[in-house]
């Protein structure tokens, strides 16, 4: 496992710059096996070091590039394949560990979930272009998402204004339907916070 102070959502890509010995260890027994690790968000305390509190939902991620550099560190870059439910956090020997199951999406209806996307994409849009208008950092109102709306929800969440904690409750909802009506009602609220922010 490598706990992260971020959420890693299913196919969105991830990169690492992997220093600490114990993750340069994970990293070597992953290239060795399966290239896999789960990923979970560190709730209170650090990355480096240890001693945090960590989510019991999270990602698991798939190492597609890895390179070692002279002094051992490693630069990786994954993408998130599929949720992950952890059980039990084991000792930390020799780096994070748990015991953990998948997490698959229930099969949801097409145009339920079509429906679910648009009235999702418009406050999306909406928070993006307001963020815009105040000149703060974010990725642009019209920025293409995925035909697929189970891939879309969670494109949305990772690029849309959303914290650490509220993306964390987009992966730990039940399916792609659920999902959608968090995000919309997530990207609905912020949106009436920006316009607020931008009208003084």
């Amino acid at each position: 496992m490598f706990p992260l102070g971020s959420v890693l959502f299913p196919s969105l890509v991830l990169p690492l710059h992997v220093f600490e010995e114990r993750y340069r260890q994970l990293t070597r027994d992953c290239l060795d096996g399966d290239r896999e690790f789960g990923v979970a968000l560190i709730e209170r305390g650090s990355e480096v070091g240890g001693g945090d509190v960590r989510t019991t939902v999270g990602t698991v991620a798939r190492i597609v590039e890895a390179e070692e550099y002279p002094d051992g560190r490693f630069g990786l870059v994954a993408v998130g394949a599929r949720r992950i439910v952890v059980d039990e956090w084991l000792p930390d020997d020799p780096y994070p560990r748990a015991e953990a199951h998948d997490w698959p999406d229930p099969e949801a209806d097409e145009a339920a979930a079509g429906a679910a996307f648009e009235a999702m994409v418009g406050p999306f849009r909406r928070a993006l272009a307001l963020k815009s208008e105040l000149g703060e950092r974010s990725v642009p109102a019209t920025i293409e998402l995925s035909d697929e709306p189970g891939v879309a929800a969670f494109q949305a969440a990772a690029v849309g204004p959303l914290g650490p904690l509220d993306q964390l409750r987009v992966l730990g909802t039940e399916g792609v339907l659920e999902r959608l009506a968090l995000l919309a009602e997530l990207f609905a609220d912020e949106a009436e916070v920006l316009d607020a922010r931008l009208s003084g």
